[in-house]
C-alpha cells in the first residue's frame, strides 16, 4: 500500500493526480500488478477518471456539481459543508485501473482526478496494487 499527500488550493477543484499514481507504481516495483485501486479516505473529497486534454472539462464538472448541489440550501450539518459531503458521495471514494507491465491502462484522453469539495486541504491518496 502506497500513500501520497496532495495539497489542494481552493474549496472546490479537480486535481490531476495521474502523475502521482504513475510515480507511485514505479516506486512500488510491482510489475506483476494487474490493477491499481486508488482510494481517497475523506468524506468531502472524491476520485474520478475523466478527460485530461481540455482543462475546461474540470471547470465544467465543478460548475455542474455546484448547480446540482448548491452550498446554500439550509442543510442541518453544523460544520456547514453538507454540499461537500453530497458531492463527494456522488463522485465516489475509489477507482480501479488496470495495470499492464507496471503502467496504468488509461484511454488516450483519460486522467485520474482528486475531486476537492471542502478545501483547501492536504488530502491523502492511497494506492493499492493487486
Amino acid at each position: 500500500m502506497i500513500r501520497r499527500q496532495v495539497k489542494t488550493r481552493s474549496r472546490e477543484e479537480m486535481v490531476d493526480i495521474t502523475g502521482v499514481i504513475r510515480e507511485a507504481l514505479r516506486e512500488s516495483a510491482r510489475l506483476d500488478a494487474s490493477a491499481a485501486i486508488i482510494f481517497i479516505p475523506h468524506t468531502t473529497a472524491g476520485v474520478t477518471i475523466n478527460e485530461n486534454a481540455d482543462p475546461d472539462v474540470r471547470t465544467d464538472m465543478i460548475a455542474g456539481l455546484k448547480r446540482l448541489v448548491p452550498a446554500d440550501q439550509g442543510f442541518r450539518h453544523a460544520e456547514g459543508n453538507s454540499d461537500a459531503h453530497i458531492k463527494a458521495s456522488l463522485m465516489g471514494s475509489s477507482v480501479m485501473v488496470p495495470v499492464e507491465n507496471g503502467q496504468l491502462v488509461l484511454g488516450i484522453w483519460q486522467g485520474i482526478y482528486l475531486a476537492e469539495f471542502d478545501g483547501p486541504r492536504t488530502r491523502t491518496v492511497i494506492i493499492q496494487t493487486i
